[in-house]
């Protein structure tokens, strides 16, 4: 290999441009229109555009992926996480033209990436596993059926997806029916299939998971374990490992089972095999991802390994630099830096970075796709950077993330920053005897905190900060960020009139019935028709922005009548949608 073409964006083009840096290979970045002079464009050896804007038509459309690498004399592709990552087409169609795919073949990819043969394979290789279907169920009165016979809750989750797209819990029977429709319509979007098959779901559970790496020559190596439990909307936030709190009976399934299956699927290089591990201690298979995850980081700090090199080494039928499973050294937590506002449920937030200031110190490692003035696009998903912290140990590895996400500042459009903080002021994350949180935690338990947070105050969160001195001493003093505007104008800015900065716009009949888009996105599907009286807090239509579908209530009972506003439509952050008369 020499020239390795990267078939993605945001901040995993960039780690594997440095990856390529350090392996003294060529990269070679691809960009779609909104990405024109995004980071991994500018970092890259090469880079060459992919016409157009949408997903379809540029990172996840093959013939222009292909089309570049011909132009380029690439002998090789990566293709990052998500995207193309675990398209069995792709690598096909990769190796067909001639090319070095960093990655499984695409017979694994396929047999993996189906989650009902992916179950086969486990239960061949003897991983432990909850009950669930054979195969995708044929509709919702299916789902219904399995309910019935194993219980509730159940899981409703997409056959060929992964990351928490696709998939629907329904807690009580009347639910199986709208849950089954909306994982099939996600899964739809998200993957081109919405085949969904069904499995008992476990209550408060930990998601804990393998990361291997195996080669061409028989070697398979468990890099380590992670913990991922602290999710939104099954879409992880934090992620540490090794896993903590787990006996060493549970390390060594996890260790033995994650092996076992990829061997018995005849894996190569880098993977990660999923679990969730009950309160009780019971584990249960959850899924295989073929390709590099997101949180690897956490394992290269704590197993002193270049995941991403490991990758190179495999594609290019060398051994992995170790054949023995590494003892983690110290414990490592990352926080995904996105684009959300949890102020409001995790609303995506687009716009533009107008400041990106990077945490120092000894165990910081910040991952980026952004810097200052970069603009974040509506189109693709919300995560922006990774602040990945190490310390000897776990209750170091907190305090030092204290200090770091103290020191990141990000400005000019919200981020989970602020959540980060608080949840390392939550006993349920940072006890020193167990962990508490589990992957619904945020939704179930934490969402109250978090609105009564601090970390969350909206004066907090705007305030510019001054330095004084005081009797020869450096006081720095913090003001809302309206105050210190008007200190700065002077003091007429105060109290403005209606419409100028600082001031309330009036109120009128119209904004007391309108229903107006979140955020900038794209409308799915309407859940309400014209007409329909509706209840407060009803779900009315759902809006999908950076891979994300949300859901928008109705803010008062009464009459939907539906504006303009079809599916398909794309609206803008304010924009009125509808009116509840």
């Amino acid at each position: 290999m020499k020239k390795v073409l990267i078939a993605n964006r945001g901040e995993i083009a960039v780690r594997v441009v440095r990856a390529c840096s350090d392996a003294g290979l060529c990269s070679v970045a691809v960009y779609s229109e909104p990405d024109a002079d995004a980071m991994h464009v500018h970092m890259a050896d090469e880079a060459y555009a992919l016409p157009g804007t949408a997903s379809a038509d540029t990172y996840l459309s093959i013939p222009a992926v292909l089309a570049v690498a011909e132009r380029c004399g690439a002998d090789a592709v990566h293709p990052g996480y998500g995207f193309l990552s675990e398209n069995a087409d792709f690598a096909r169609a990769v190796v067909a033209a001639g090319l070095t795919w960093i990655g499984p073949t695409a017979d694994v990819i396929e047999a993996l990436g189906n989650k009902v043969t992916a179950r086969e394979i486990a239960v061949r290789a003897g991983a432990p596993l909850v009950p669930g279907t054979d195969g995708p169920v044929a509709d919702a009165a299916e789902a219904r059926a399995f309910a019935e016979e194993h219980g509730l809750p159940i899981a409703i989750k997409a056959a060929f997806g992964g990351g928490g797209r696709g998939m629907r819990i329904a807690r009580e029977l009347a639910d199986v029916e709208s849950a089954f429709d909306a994982a099939v319509r996600e899964a739809t979007t998200a993957f081109g299939r919405g085949e969904c098959f069904v499995e008992r779901f476990l209550d408060r559970p930990r998601h804990v998971e393998a990361q291997v790496v195996a080669d061409t020559h028989g070697n398979v190596v468990v890099m380590g374990t992670r913990d991922c439990s602290l999710q939104r909307r099954h879409q992880k936030l934090v992620e540490e490992a090794p896993a903590p709190f787990l006996t060493d009976e549970q390390r060594t399934t996890l260790h033995e089972s994650a092996r076992a299956i990829c061997r018995e699927a005849g894996y190569t290089g880098a993977g990660t095999v999923e679990y969730l591990v009950a309160p009780d201690g019971l584990i249960s298979f959850l899924e295989v991802n073929t390709r590099l995850q997101v949180e690897h980081p956490v394992t290269e700090a704590t197993a002193g390994v270049d995941l991403v090199r490991e990758q190179f080494r495999v594609a290019e039928g060398l051994p992995l630099s170790t054949t023995e499973d590494p003892a983690p050294h110290g414990h490592a937590i990352e926080f995904r830096l996105n684009a959300e506002d949890p102020a409001l449920g995790f609303l995506p937030t687009p716009g533009t970075v107008e400041a990106f200031e990077a945490p120092t110190g000894a165990g910081v490692r910040v991952d980026t796709g952004v810097r200052s003035g970069s603009v974040v696009p509506a189109e693709y998903d919300s995560l922006l950077a990774k602040l990945i912290v190490w310390g000897e140990d776990r209750a170091q590895a907190v305090v030092r993330s204290r200090a770091a996400l103290r020191e990141l500042s990000i400005r000019g459009l919200p981020t989970v920053v602020p959540f980060h903080r608080a949840v390392l002021d939550e006993p349920a994350f940072t006890s020193p005897d167990q962990l508490g949180v589990y992957t619904t935690w945020i939704e179930d338990e934490f969402t109250q905190d978090l609105e009564t947070s601090p970390h969350l105050d909206p004066e907090a969160a705007q305030r510019t900060t001054f330095t004084l001195e005081v009797d020869g001493r450096a006081v720095r003093v913090g003001l809302p960020a309206r105050l210190a505007q008007a200190l700065v104008r002077g003091a007429a800015g105060v109290q403005g009139e209606p419409g100028q900065d600082g001031a309330a716009p009036a109120s009128d009949a119209q904004n007391e019935t309108a229903v107006t888009a979140p955020m900038n996105g794209t409308v799915v599907t309407w859940l309400a028709q014209d007409g329909e009286e509706v209840t407060e807090g009803q779900p009315v239509l759902v809006v999908e922005a950076m891979k994300m579908e949300t859901p928008v209530k109705a803010h008062r009972a009464g009459t939907l009548r539906r504006g303009d506003v079809s599916e398909g439509d794309a609206v803008c952050t304010g924009q009125k949608i509808a009116e509840i008369a």
